[in-house]
């Protein structure tokens, strides 16, 4: 493949523009009074709580709508025995940013949060918190390493430039203005980077529909041409592993610091649960175009292009289509305005996922964990340290790790089992506690890792109902891989699983304890008898008293069940500020 300097320019440019737009936007917040004050680390993390619905909208967009997103939708129209019927990404997310702006954004920014982990380490410690840390980093650094190292093929097969040289120039760009302006300078290159993803993805589809090898999508849809249609279908033996999958996305896609950073750092509840609507209609349009270069993909004699006789699929690339059909079915020049917008896609994840794994751990495990005396300026430094160690981690991970997708989807996993169950108990029911949270931990974690995992040829040590052996093909060596597929929704039974878990461990730890069955000695985890822990977060420590509450935003959420089924298990006193003002009420109110 010939050398493209054109492209290389073109990704230079792409680059600097960026890169001016986070120093233009850290230097904004400089010059606007931002980084004086005793809260400059908050406003690092949160942006001031001041980012409004324009700006807001698009960052938030812009999390979602990676280079795993976009490629991976594309990926899945094209697999010929998948089709757009098993392309849930699109959806899944919007549902989960729906479900996050009804249930979850409200609470959480009414009560004046920094990070996700806050509520944890409030109400079930600092080591809880902790434990619950590594979930949430492990998603945010396979998931940024996951990317880099897309966005590294797709540099190779479009302009065909080393790998790794573009793998590090990307995430040393990301973790620079990340590095210099925080939340502010993530969000406004998100805004500019989601223009370009929209340009350059829409300017590069009528090319390569008009391409002559390319047959009418509304045929192949339906129809046998070169593949099975694009549109897919979902087997009956399957549905059970497909809507697995799904509630995977919708409610997985929830606890996740990226999308707490955004909730956090909006200027009012309302416009949090706002936010959250925009950006779910901004994933289903920017969906569009993906779906669209996947059946064109489909519809492709690749016989009759530049890619050679066989196709993609046969020369295991699926995972590549979108590049392919850039690099193949669009002019040069056009390919390069497609190829800006898979780095955008990548860059604006990158940044966002290693800011939120900075900020958690600047946060929740130095400052309330080891170092509550900690300066503000203090935390500021751990926090650039940390910047630069996991964006430095994600990228070696991107450069080294062949399984970096299975790490991932390991990780995505874990957070929809572990942590997702314990933020719903943590929010919305009452009495839960500490003992309860590592039940639910461990009971999770277990019944996820005994289903194994294919991508990192983990094998199950616990076979679910309707598991069946399947065989995996490498057309390109002819090796055969077996493996174990389950059928079985084990991954939302594991959910459902830790938060039976932590409610029945939490209340029965409480009665054995408060009934004197168990000594009062043995509560070693200082979680139901002991009225003045250490361990436990009070909230003046994790408020900060710079934010102002509106008094309308702390309005409890309105309950539909009944005032005695709701008193007994919605724990209403973490949805308003006018309860507890700490733990140790917390626990009296609830005896």
């Amino acid at each position: 493949m010939a050398f493209h300097a054109e492209g290389l320019v073109a990704i230079v440019i792409f680059y600097l523009m960026i890169l001016f737009v986070g120093i233009w936007a850290a230097w904004k917040n400089k010059s606007s009074g931002g980084a004086e004050g005793g809260d400059r680390s908050e406003r690092i993390m949160v942006g001031g709580r001041d980012i409004g619905l324009f700006v807001g909208g698009f960052t938030m967009t812009a999390t979602w709508v990676g280079g795993g997103y976009i490629n991976g939708t594309a990926e899945y129209v094209y697999l010929p025995g998948f089709g757009l019927a098993w392309a849930q990404a699109p959806f899944g997310y919007a549902l989960s940013l729906v479900v996050g702006g009804l249930f979850f954004a409200k609470p959480m920014r009414s009560r004046g949060y920094v990070t996700m982990l806050d509520p944890f380490q409030q109400i079930y410690g600092k080591r809880m918190g902790g434990l619950l840390f590594i979930p949430a980093l492990m998603g945010e650094i396979f998931w940024s390493a996951a990317i880099l190292s897309a966005l590294g093929a797709t540099l190779s097969v479009i302009v065909d430039i080393d790998i790794n040289m573009a793998v590090v120039i990307s995430a040393l760009i990301a973790i620079f203005y990340t590095l210099v302006g925080g939340l502010y300078s993530v969000a406004y290159t998100d805004v500019v980077q989601l223009f370009c993803i929209f340009i350059g993805l829409w300017i590069s589809v009528p090319f390569a529909l008009s391409h002559p090898a390319v047959s009418d999508i509304t045929v192949t849809a339906k129809e046998v041409i070169y593949q099975s249609p694009w549109l897919g279908n979902i087997d009956p033996k399957d549905k059970w592993l497909w809507a697995d999958n799904f509630c995977l996305l919708m409610l997985g896609g929830i606890p996740w610091q990226v999308y707490f950073q955004r909730v956090l750092s909006a200027s009012s509840a309302t416009y949090a649960q706002v936010l959250s609507f925009i950006a779910a209609f901004g994933c289903l349009v920017m969906a569009v175009p993906s779906v669209l270069i996947g059946a064109i993909g489909a519809s492709t004699d690749w016989n009759q292009t530049s890619y050679g006789a066989l196709p993609p699929k046969d020369m295991d690339q699926s995972d590549m289509i979108l590049p392919i059909v850039l690099q193949h079915l669009c002019p040069s020049y056009i390919s390069f305005f497609g190829l800006g917008a898979v780095s955008a896609a990548v860059m604006s994840s990158a940044d966002s996922s290693i800011l939120s794994a900075s900020s958690m751990f600047a946060r929740n495990i130095y400052q309330l964990a080891f170092r509550q005396s900690a300066s503000d300026n203090e935390i500021v430094w751990v926090m650039r340290c940390t910047i630069f160690v996991f964006g430095a981690l994600a990228t070696a991970m991107a450069l080294l790790t062949g399984s970096v997708y299975g790490l991932w989807y390991l990780s995505s996993d874990l957070v929809y089992i572990i942590i997702f169950p314990q933020l719903l108990s943590v929010l919305f029911v009452k009495g839960t506690n500490t003992y309860g949270s590592v039940a639910g931990y461990v009971f999770g974690l277990l019944l996820r890792i005994g289903g194994g995992e294919p991508y990192l040829k983990l094998p199950p040590f616990i076979y679910y109902p309707g598991w069946v052996t399947q065989e995996k093909i490498h057309h390109v060596t002819g090796d055969v891989e077996y493996f174990v597929q389950q059928r079985f929704p084990f991954k939302t039974m594991s959910m459902l699983a830790s938060f039976l878990a932590n409610v029945a461990f939490s209340y029965m730890t409480k009665y054995l304890f408060e009934s004197g069955m168990w000594s009062h000695k043995y509560d070693f985890l200082d979680a139901v008898v002991s009225k003045h822990s250490d361990e436990i977060m009070d909230k003046d420590t994790l408020v900060s008293n710079h934010d102002n509450i509106i008094l309308s935003e702390i309005t409890p959420v309105r309950q539909s069940l009944g005032a005695s089924l709701a008193g007994t298990f919605i724990n209403s006193e973490i949805l308003s500020d006018d309860g507890a003002s700490s733990p140790e009420d917390l626990v009296i109110k609830n005896d």
